[in-house]
Order: structure tokens, then sequence, then C-alpha cells
């Protein structure tokens, strides 16, 4: 499940998140850095998935 997760990340990464950890803090961390960029984004999404 975990790989699908990242998957979903690197396409959309606040709906890796989302799945994760639900609406919480760290999606709406993760929507802010989405919205800065892309790529920071996808890696605290990443982060987010493998730390958990």
């Amino acid at each position: 499940m975990d790989i699908l997760r990242i998957i979903l990340s690197i396409l959309l990464p606040p709906l890796g998140v989302f799945l994760q950890v639900g609406i919480g803090v760290q999606f709406w961390i993760n929507i802010v850095l989405t919205l800065f960029g892309y790529i920071p984004g996808i890696v605290h999404a990443v982060y987010i998935i493998a730390t958990r």
C-alpha cells in the first residue's frame, strides 16, 4: 500500500499525505509546500509516508 501512496504523492502530493494521516497539520503543511513549489511538496509527502 505504501508504494501506491508514494506514486500518488508524486502525482499529487497532498493526496498521498491525506491517505496517510488524514486532514491534520501535516496535510496543511504539505498543501502550503506544494503551493510554494511542486518539488518541496513531493519531498515532504514521501517523507511523511516513509516515516509513518
